[in-house]
């Protein structure tokens, strides 16, 4: 659902997303500009323009920077970007998922699969399929690197509890540094 709000004299679009493994809202600003509000399915369009006002001064920060950043540098690909490094990007994935996975965890998946996605660096399903963003490819190695450890323990906890950020901090201890990184980059894993 599209919903605009005025914050500090400036009219600001977001799109709200219902889930219902929500369990509180959740606001995630964008390098691209899309700022999108989570909630769980029983929240009121009140009660979510309220939690965006009192969060006003976070969301116009996390706006004014990415449209900073994005007058100082973009990296587009084009329509035809996938084609062109979904095969490379596959190639490293594979290869380097195999070395994470050995050294640290030697847990089991069915399969990778490389995807055009606009808001996910990565991702696992219940089948155990590993999905991963083309654009990896451009990552710095060490965020590339926790991008897959991510999804690589979500295979043992499909989940975000404290057991999968110990799994993660197991190889990667300083995750939470990559974390912000991967914020100011403006896609999300789950």
């Amino acid at each position: 659902m599209k919903r605009q709000i005025n914050l500090h004299n400036r009219v600001v679009n977001y799109s709200v997303r219902r889930s219902n493994r929500a369990k509180r809202m959740r606001l995630a600003v964008y390098c691209d500009g899309n700022f999108i509000v989570t909630v769980p399915q029983t929240f009121s369009a009140s009660l979510i323009d309220r939690y965006v006002i009192a969060k006003s001064q976070w969301v116009i920060s996390k706006l004014d920077f990415f449209e900073g950043l994005n007058k100082k540098q973009k990296l587009t690909f084009g329509n035809d970007g996938f084609e062109l490094y979904k095969d490379k990007a596959l190639e490293m994935v594979t290869e380097r998922l195999a070395v994470l996975n050995q050294k640290h965890y030697r847990l089991k998946f069915n399969k990778i699969a490389i995807k055009s996605q606009k808001t996910r660096w990565g991702s696992c399903s219940k089948k155990r399929n590993l999905n991963f963003n083309y654009k990896v490819l451009f990552l710095p190695p060490k965020i590339r690197d926790y991008i897959m450890i991510h999804e690589l323990c979500h295979i043992k906890e499909f989940n975000h509890s404290r057991r999968f950020w110990r799994l993660v901090a197991k190889s990667m201890p300083d995750h939470g540094k990559i974390i912000e990184e991967l914020k100011i980059k403006g896609l999300s894993i789950s």
